[in-house]
């Protein structure tokens, strides 16, 4: 992918009013805020851009068997479409790549993190009417199908490994092999909609931050991720820090100065770290 080309100033306004206008419907689309995503990291990726996606979501959708049966029929339609026909898998390299998080690129190249790949899996099996929902396995996100939870007849498959249909010792592995501890059954929930949209700006932002050269990218994902109706008060300081060493120095000390006097009604000694890293950053204007 080229190096990240940011949309005009306006056209960011527009999709960050979109962003938080969908964010905040009773019933968000998912594929709608990935691509808006997209679109911010993206300023290639337009309108037509936009509906072409969709466009292609559909068609995938609609060459999938009509009701397959069983959440293992459905599982093993999309394995076979997705991951055999047209080859949707991940490879240990796409960590590296940030068109991984991207929606419009993950469909173009076919490839991409197992978050995104679990949202085409998602967006073609939703519109095909199957079961569908995400698993947000610690390390490692899946697709489910049918009831969720242990012994209720939920099937897992992992869109990384082209869908391959998980059997409970498979994702006992997989939560082992993340953070070495046991399965559980609050894993096996679904992920609702802006708890995935926030993992995959959390991507974004930690693919951003092994990168100083790209805080832009970095900023964006984390503003994005502040329009969301719920957020952790922290990225607030996060916005912060990437305005100082963006060199706006004087905006990153007004963010630290208000995100101290939250802290410091908790916890008075951050709060005063906090402050001293605002007085360092108006330094920086002398």
């Amino acid at each position: 992918m080229r190096p990240p080309h940011p949309p005009s100033p306006e056209r960011s306004a527009e999709l960050r009013r979109r962003f938080a206008e969908e964010a905040r419907c009773e019933r968000p689309d998912l594929s709608t805020l990935c691509l808006l995503i997209g679109a911010e990291a993206d300023g290639a990726l337009d309108e037509a851009g936009m509906d072409a996606v969709e466009v292609e979501l559909d068609r995938l959708a609609g060459e999938l068997p009509y009701r397959p049966g069983s959440p293992h029929a459905w599982a093993l339609a999309l394995r076979e479409l997705l991951g055999g026909r047209y080859g949707f898998h991940g490879v240990p390299d796409d960590y590296r790549r940030l068109e991984s998080s991207l929606l419009h690129e993950v469909l173009r190249r076919r490839r991409g993190l197992p978050i995104l790949l679990s949202v085409v899996w998602m967006e073609v099996a939703r519109r095909a009417g199957a079961p569908v929902y995400g698993v947000a396995l610690p390390g490692h996100f899946v697709v489910g199908f049918g009831e969720p939870g242990a012994g209720a007849g939920q099937v897992l498959a992992d869109p990384f490994d082209g869908g391959r249909v998980l059997t409970g010792a498979d994702a006992e592995l997989l939560v082992a092999g993340a953070t070495g501890a046991a399965l559980d059954a609050s894993m096996l929930t679904p992920a609702g909609v802006l708890d995935v949209v926030l993992r995959v700006l959390n991507n974004v932002r930690a693919w951003a931050a092994a990168r100083p050269e790209q805080s832009g990218v970095g900023l964006w994902a984390v503003e994005l991720s502040l329009l969301l109706p719920s957020h952790a008060a922290r990225l607030r300081y996060e916005r912060a820090r990437l305005l100082v060493q963006r060199g706006e120095f004087l905006a990153g000390a007004g963010e630290l100065e208000a995100y101290a006097e939250v802290v410091a009604a908790v916890d008075e000694a951050a709060g005063e770290q906090v402050r001293r890293e605002a007085r360092a950053a108006r330094a920086l204007l002398n």
